[in-house]
């Protein structure tokens, strides 16, 4: 599986680089949590992370002054096993080097989607990237064996616990949490969680990309 880098033409139609913030003070937050000894933790809303002061000009530059939240997602990640996707863009900011494994929601087609369509994009330690709203993503892949740490920024109140309606339609079934529409591989642990089965082909891991643009 090719590898691009975020800098790359191919990520245009995914997302983009951000320019213009100084993430530091969140780095400085985000060294302080300890690593799982497996797995990954991720935590939607924190609020250290939220009163730093770049905090706010992203709040006002990236979200128009839309209420956004603060997370992050720290440990191993070596396998897809999903994609999601949200109905409003997504800043992914990179204290270490990942590989973001990405789809685009145009490529569903009857509720599936074959994982050969996916792309893998390198981004560098301190990097901050847009995912568009179109984009389908998941935990990122750690470049270096001692883990990662990566903030995640999004409308305040997403991943919070789904709202019971009766399904309509595919989307209807993918739908998994506020603001979260999420597919699963069917070797994904998330399939036993309820979630929506519907990516075809292999589940991509780490060891099956790394050829080089």
């Amino acid at each position: 599986m090719i590898l691009y880098n975020v800098n790359d033409a191919e990520f245009k139609d995914y997302g983009i680089v951000l320019e213009g913030y100084d993430y530091s003070e969140l780095f400085e937050n985000l060294q302080r949590l300890e690593l799982p000894k497996s797995g990954i933790t991720y935590v939607a809303s924190d609020t250290a992370l939220e009163m730093c002061i770049v905090a706010e000009k992203i709040k006002n530059r990236g979200f128009g002054g839309y209420p956004i939240q603060f997370g992050y997602v720290i440990g191993n990640n070596d396998t897809m096993n999903c994609l999601e996707y949200h109905k409003s863009s997504e800043y992914n900011i990179a204290m270490n080097d990942i590989i973001l494994v990405l789809g685009r929601k145009t490529e569903i087609e009857q509720g599936h989607i074959d994982s050969s369509l996916c792309k893998a994009f390198f981004v560098p330690a301190g990097v901050g990237v847009e995912l568009y709203s179109t984009t389908l993503h998941y935990a990122p892949f750690n470049v270096k064996p001692d883990g990662f740490r990566m903030i995640a920024v999004l409308p305040k109140g997403t991943n919070d616990p789904k709202i019971d309606f009766v399904p309509m339609d595919y989307e209807d079934s993918m739908y998994f949490g506020v603001n979260k529409w999420l597919i699963a591989h069917p070797d994904a642990p998330e399939v036993e969680q309820g979630a929506y089965v519907g990516i075809t082909g292999k589940n991509i891991k780490l060891d099956m990309i790394g050829v080089k643009k």
